[in-house]
């Protein structure tokens, strides 16, 4: 599963902010992470294996945790592992093996695993949660996240370069939500009150999951017209030579 920091693919320019979060962050885990990176090429492990391992074990901390309330060791599970791709972008580099082929593969199971994600949190409120309402916020927060990356790839295979930053992207929905879910976790540990935390975790993710989808169907349109005047103002170029 790819991690809210790096993948083995191409992202839009970020921000500044996210520019300078990205860069020291990258920075950092690079740093920690390298000798165990290192450790696992000498093991003959691939970063595909990795990256395969990595995605199968947060599907199941969120798939085995989440929809039974254990929001807390669901966390520490799916954070565990969230780190792999990390890890295999690492070794990818070490390696010299940077490819489409591995982009390809971070990006799908990015997919799978945003899925299980959200797809425990609707499992839990259509069940022990009882919360019918949140259970749709979570199934939409679950397609929506989809559809947003969909848009990008979309734009991207017909030519745009789709360059906008929308305002929750895939990092700030994985950092919202389970950081919101592990602190929710603490309610059974008898912290008062903290559960709450979850469900407007939930509604915020959701919210601003529309509005980059709308900021990214803006910007393809917008793209996309301009790329089509340009194209009939070359037309009508060739035709006056």
């Amino acid at each position: 599963m790819g991690p809210p920091v790096a993948s083995r693919g191409h992202a839009a320019p970020p921000t500044v902010g996210k520019a300078m979060l990205n860069k020291y962050a990258r920075a950092f885990f690079t740093r920690v992470l390298t000798p165990f990176a290192a450790f696992l090429i000498r093991r003959g492990v691939s970063p595909d294996t990795v990256t395969l391992i990595g995605t199968a074990g947060v599907v199941a901390g969120a798939l085995v945790f989440y929809p039974r309330g254990e929001f807390f060791w669901g966390t520490v599970v799916i954070t565990l592992f969230v780190f792999s791709d990390l890890v295999d972008g690492n070794m990818a580099r070490q390696l010299g093996r940077s490819s489409r082929w591995g982009a390809f593969l971070d990006s799908t199971l990015d997919r799978v695993a945003d899925g299980a994600v959200f797809g425990g949190f609707a499992l839990w409120y259509a069940g022990s949660g009882d919360d019918n309402v949140l259970c749709a916020v979570s199934i939409f927060c679950l397609a929506s996240g989809q559809v947003v990356s969909y848009t990008k790839a979309r734009g991207e295979s017909i030519g745009l370069p789709v360059a906008v930053n929308g305002l929750v992207e895939r990092a700030e929905r994985l950092v919202i939500s389970l950081v919101a879910a592990g602190l929710a976790g603490l309610h059974a540990f008898g912290v008062p009150g903290i559960q709450y935390l979850l469900p407007i975790a939930l509604w915020a993710v959701a919210v601003g999951s529309l509005v980059t989808l709308i900021q990214r169907v803006v910007t393809v349109r917008r793209e996309s017209a301009e790329a089509e005047a340009a194209e009939q103002q070359a037309l009508g170029s060739e035709a006056d030579r």
